[in-house]
């Protein structure tokens, strides 16, 4: 059984999605993010940057327990343990892995950058506004010019980087994205949205989400408590 330490958001459900994909066990524990729950010595002692999705498996490779924070390093963990959602040749694995990379380091931070500005800022800033908006359609151009050429992300396969960029791209609406400039990719997304897996796997913890827009979840989430020893 896989422990799995996380919340109702874009990073959460992407590990949530692939237990369901892959027909795996799992245990989920709460981690209220507007709570400060990503503080506790525990949850540390596992994710020592407080972010979730955290796992512990005690089933490791070496038959010994493993622990993982980091979403995408836990998407490859679990394509590794199941021998799903990773094409084993070289070259379909390493087509996939680029774009689970581009979701990492871009599709990810700046599409969380979109709705801090769009949303959560207590100020707003008309230049970071436009500055992420602007960044999350030239995102989504990317995707759609690729998803023009091939079913899926990684190539003609469901992968885990359809995986990881599909829970992001559920709030296109707080990111300023009108589907009507994406076909392709709104055709994707649509296809995605009807797995069974992928509905499991975004109702995980969802009746406990709530919005993150009162002063304690603020400060806990924006503030200082961030940055404290």
């Amino acid at each position: 059984m896989i422990e799995v330490y996380s919340w109702a958001t874009p990073n959460g459900h992407k590990v949530h999605i692939m237990l369901e994909e892959c027909g795996l066990p799992y245990r989920v524990h709460a981690v209220d993010i507007g709570a400060g729950a990503q503080f506790a010595p525990d949850f540390l002692a596992i994710s020592p940057n407080n972010k979730i999705p955290a796992i512990v498996d005690p089933d490791g490779p070496d038959g010994a327990p493993i622990s993982l924070f980091e979403s995408g390093a836990i998407l490859l963990y679990l394509a590794g343990k199941t021998g799903r959602f990773l094409p084993p040749d070289t070259r379909g694995k390493y087509e996939v892995l680029q774009w689970l990379m581009f979701q990492m380091g871009g599709v990810g931070p700046m599409l969380g950058q979109a709705h801090h500005f769009r949303i959560y800022a207590p100020q707003k800033i008309d230049y970071a506004v436009e500055r992420y908006s602007n960044e999350a359609r030239r995102l989504y151009q990317v995707m759609d010019r690729r998803i023009a050429r091939h079913r899926y992300l990684g190539g003609d396969s469901y992968s885990i980087a359809d995986i990881a960029v599909f829970p992001w791209l559920r709030s296109w609406k707080n990111q300023g994205i009108d589907w009507n400039d994406h076909p392709h990719l709104k055709g994707w997304f649509d296809e995605i949205a009807a797995r069974p897996a992928v509905q499991r796997g975004v109702e995980v913890l969802a009746a406990q989400r709530r919005p993150l827009t009162d002063d304690r979840a603020r400060e806990t989430l924006f503030g200082d408590r961030q940055y404290r020893r």
